[in-house]
């Protein structure tokens, strides 16, 4: 079994982003960006060996083929990854800063372990080498409108360019920009009980009634997104079907009905800025 590396490489605790270098930056430019946020006790510092002992991640499965991983207690932001299973392997979408060998071998025994890795923006790209690297080097898709964005370089990140490009098994990463320049989508047509699924993080973000959804340039800070940026959203997923939406965060799901509510919760928004 594959060693997990980067053990003293310097995390940040509070959007959980690794870089590279043993000794940390003055800091982390994802935290000091107008998307994000600075803790409250000022710039902080761990690693992969400081957290190992004081967390574990869980899992927990949410449909057949799908499965959810979290760090618990709350590391960081909080997100989700989900490990989604296709006949030609698995891809891990979204990322988690903790990396240890319970998570390693749960993955490799039990689920099949991990082909490729794709996540949405720069706020869950963790420690995606880290990942990468312990599954045997599996690709790590980010779309290269976020390029500036990556923390930790590594040759074993493929950026791609355009509005779509199809991964295995089905799956197809979407260019939603917005949140990100660089954000992306992926969608399945298997997943969602065979109605189709959306793997969105949070952009659009599941609301707190589960039937609605809606769209921030910042959610920490409460910034809005965009009329033009809402518009092109929903344009850019109109041709994908989906009946199931899955956020960053358990419980963020909406079960059935997904593209629909995409559709009205899009003109909800709208209407409630042009007040």
């Amino acid at each position: 079994m594959t060693t997990i590396g980067g053990r003293e490489k310097p995390i940040c605790p509070t959007c959980g982003t690794q870089f590279p270098d043993r000794e940390p930056p003055v800091s982390c430019l994802i935290c000091e960006d107008p998307r994000q946020f600075v803790g409250w006790d000022g710039q902080r510092w761990t690693s992969l060996e400081a957290i190992s002992g004081s967390y574990k991640n869980e899992f927990e499965r949410d449909e057949d083929g799908v499965f959810s991983i979290r760090t618990e207690p709350k590391f960081a932001i909080g997100q989700r990854a989900q490990l989604i299973q296709t006949s030609e392997g698995n891809v891990l979408w979204e990322c988690l800063s903790l990396l240890d060998e319970a998570t390693l071998q749960k993955t490799m025994e039990s689920l099949g372990g991990i082909t490729a890795i794709a996540i949405s923006h720069p706020h869950y790209y963790a420690t995606m080498v880290e990942w990468s690297r312990a599954f045997g080097d599996a690709p790590i898709y980010l779309h290269d409108a976020n390029r500036e964005w990556v923390m930790h370089p590594h040759e074993n990140i493929q950026f791609w360019s355009g509005d779509s490009r199809k991964l295995l098994g089905g799956l197809t990463l979407i260019h939603t920009p917005g949140h990100f320049r660089g954000f992306q989508v992926l969608h399945s047509p298997r997943h969602g009980e065979g109605r189709g699924a959306l793997f969105v993080g949070d952009q659009p973000r599941v609301c707190m009634d589960r039937r609605w959804l809606s769209f921030m340039f910042s959610y920490p800070n409460f910034i809005p997104l965009s009329p033009a940026a809402v518009r092109d959203i929903v344009k850019r997923l109109d041709g994908f079907k989906f009946d199931r939406l899955y956020g960053a965060v358990p419980g963020w799901i909406v079960s059935t009905g997904a593209h629909e509510a995409l559709k009205k919760s899009a003109d909800r928004y709208l209407s409630a800025i042009a007040l």
